[in-house]
């Protein structure tokens, strides 16, 4: 089973950037779908973006036009830029994989391999 490690959390200012990484080890190669997934206090876990293989992306209304998804094809990191940030997305945000394919891209029940999690924190 494929190993999860997120980095590149921290706290910022509404309207700024973070760019989060995932670090995979294990047999990362067999992993075709990756996704985001966050989770805020007393909310359940939301789908924030997807990519399958390296260019089939999906991104939740929430996000898209601000964040982006990408795979690194050297190493299989996992990589979500986050620009243009709201107080609505202070979150824990986690990495996610499958062998694939997935059908529900953003849905955390087509994932079964996940990272511990990294907290965003948004200022307004």
């Amino acid at each position: 089973q494929v190993q999860l490690v997120e980095s590149g959390g921290g706290s910022v200012q509404a309207g700024g950037s973070l760019r989060l990484s995932c670090g995979v080890s294990g047999y990362a190669d067999r992993y075709a779908y990756m996704a985001w997934f966050r989770q805020a206090p007393g909310k359940e876990r939301e789908g924030v973006a997807s990519i399958g293989g390296y260019t089939n992306t999906r991104y939740s209304e929430a996000v898209k036009g601000r964040f982006t998804v990408s795979k690194d094809r050297a190493s299989y990191t996992l990589h979500l830029q986050m620009n243009n940030l709201k107080p609505e997305d202070a979150a824990m945000y986690y990495c996610a994989a499958y062998p694939g394919p997935v059908i529900q891209a953003l849905e955390s029940w087509e994932y079964n391999s996940w990272g511990q999690g990294i907290e965003v924190t948004v200022s307004s």
